[in-house]
Parts: structure tokens; C-alpha cells; sequence
């Protein structure tokens, strides 16, 4: 079932909902500039066996409003529509889970909304938080010293992107899967292909807006809220991730309280067919689907 929900005046957000309306509902949420089927039909079906499976457009992305030049906003913003989107669709509480800005927004609802939470998944992303990382022998490196985003992925983020029509862009976006998908699993050309036709025909264009890159992300901190948290948080490691590389995870789970760490098998900061299911069963024994 699709519909839209209003998030602040003028802006409407695109939702989508699988599985049985009484089932547990599960709020997936996308990284940036990327819309809800992001979430691969797959792995979003996989979920919505057990699950009332949410998925939404962030603003500027898919059949949501398109407005950032118009009405700009804050990454905390974006945050507050996840409580928007509950709203909309009537739900008290719900399990989120977030892959990349997606895990920030969700760390931001962990913070902030804590009574709406009923659990939370955080995959390829960063601690909001200023607290050290203690290594396995005791000694300790500060957050802003832990690895950063690959060479080879901040070049791609480098460059342009520039409108050279629609086989062009479905090129580039290909190239920067290959990228983010790491070296660990085969990577999967004509899978990410189709993805992305999918993700074009559902939004209505082949372009892309950059409106998350230019959002004000300051005052996203939350150090001693992330470190009460109560509510049970499984922490994804991706050891091909190169955004957020290792330890990003390990140090998620030591500065978010009640969070423990799932490895799976040579994921990166990409979704392929390989982790679909290996990427549910950990999901679905963390929310108490499945044991």
C-alpha cells in the first residue's frame, strides 16, 4: 500500500507499506539522496513475512517533494520526518533500521524519540557521538582519529555530476556501486543495472538531487543520549565497507548503550543479492521475529 504523509507544510513524503497490517511495524531508512526502494524488494520482503514493512522517500528523493532550493533544511530535520512518517501512518511505536545518513537519522531517533522506538539496526554508518573508541587491548583513539572514507570513494565523490542523459547517468551510477560495494563479493554489474532502472521509473527522472550534501548537519550530536540508550540496538558490520570502515561498528556499540555487534560476510555499503538474506535473519532475530 502506497500513500503520503505530510511532514511540514508543502512537503509530502512518499510511504510504502508490506505485510500484514498487524504484524510488528519495521521502519526502514534510506541513506542519502537515495528514495525508499533503496531498500531492495527482496530483502524488503524477506522483512515483511514477519513485519509491517515501512519504507519512505526522503525529501528530495523519489516521488516525494523535491524543495531543498526552495525550503532549505537541516540533516535534523530529515530526522524529524521519521517521527512524521510514524505519524502518518498511525504508528505508536516501531523496530527502524538505517543504512548510512539513514543509521544517523535513526541514532537521532534513538536520541531524541526514544519512546518510539521499539528496537534499532544501524549499518554502514557513524557514531553521533565524541566518545572515544577503546581498542581490544584497552587503549583508546579518539572519534575524529578513527578511519575515514576511502580514497578511491571520495574521488568518486569528487567529481561532477553532470547530465550527459540517462544511459550516461545509469553508467555513473553503476561505477559508484562497484565502488561502494567493496572487494569482498563478486560484484553484480547487470543486478545494479536493473536496480537502478527500477529506482529511475519509480522517481520519474534520471536525475539526482545533491540537497543532502548541502544540508546544514550541525547540532547532530548526541553523545550522552546515544550512551543511556535503552533500547536494544544491533550494530551491522560490513567488513568491505569503505565509508565507514572497521571499527566504526565496534565503536557504534561501545558509545550506544544496550548495542551489540552482527559481522556479515563481505558486506559493504551496498545491499547485492549475497547479503539479502543473511542481512534478514540477523534483522529479524534482533527485532524477536524469528530465534
Amino acid at each position: 500500500m502506497q500513500q503520503f504523509v505530510e511532514a511540514a507544510p508543502g512537503i509530502r513524503l512518499w510511504t510504502e507499506q508490506r505485510g500484514a497490517a498487524d504484524a510488528p511495524p519495521l521502519l526502514l531508512i534510506m541513506g542519502a539522496t537515495a528514495p525508499g526502494p533503496g531498500w531492495p524488494d527482496p530483502l524488503v520482503d524477506a522483512l515483511a513475512a514477519h513485519h509491517r514493512v515501512i519504507r519512505y522517500d526522503h525529501r528530495d528523493t523519489g516521488r516525494s517533494t523535491w524543495s531543498f532550493d526552495e525550503q532549505p533544511y537541516r540533516i535534523t530535520d530529515l530526522a524529524q520526518d521519521v517521527i512524521a512518517v510514524l505519524d502518518g501512518l498511525g504508528v505508536d511505536r516501531a523496530h527502524i533500521a538505517g543504512l548510512s545518513l539513514g543509521g544517523m537519522l535513526a541514532q537521532l531517533t534513538l536520541a531524541d524519540h526514544p519512546g518510539r522506538v521499539l528496537s534499532a539496526t544501524l549499518m554502514g554508518t557513524g557514531a553521533l557521538s565524541t566518545a572515544p573508541y577503546t581498542r581490544p587491548d584497552g587503549t583508546e583513539i579518539p572519534a575524529g582519529d578513527l578511519p575515514g572514507i576511502s580514497p578511491e570513494v571520495l574521488e568518486m565523490w569528487a567529481r561532477p555530476v553532470e547530465d550527459h542523459g540517462p544511459e550516461a547517468e545509469l553508467d555513473r551510477r553503476i561505477a559508484h556501486w562497484r565502488v561502494l560495494a567493496g572487494r569482498q563479493l563478486p560484484f553484480e554489474a547487470d543486478y545494479f543495472r536493473t536496480f537502478e532502472r527500477g529506482i529511475i521509473e519509480h522517481t520519474g527522472r534520471y536525475t539526482t538531487s545533491t540537497a543532502h550534501g548541502r544540508a546544514d548537519s550541525s547540532g547532530m550530536l548526541r553523545t550522552e543520549r546515544l550512551a543511556a540508550n535503552e533500547i536494544p540496538t544491533l550494530v551491522v558490520s560490513a567488513p568491505a565497507e569503505p565509508v565507514f570502515p572497521p571499527p566504526h561498528p565496534h565503536h557504534l556499540a561501545q558509545v550506544i548503550g544496550n548495542a551489540h555487534v552482527v559481522e556479515i560476510p563481505g558486506m559493504g555499503h551496498a545491499l547485492p543479492p549475497a547479503v539479502h538474506a543473511p542481512l534478514a535473519a540477523a534483522l529479524l532475530r534482533h527485532t524477536g521475529a524469528t530465534v
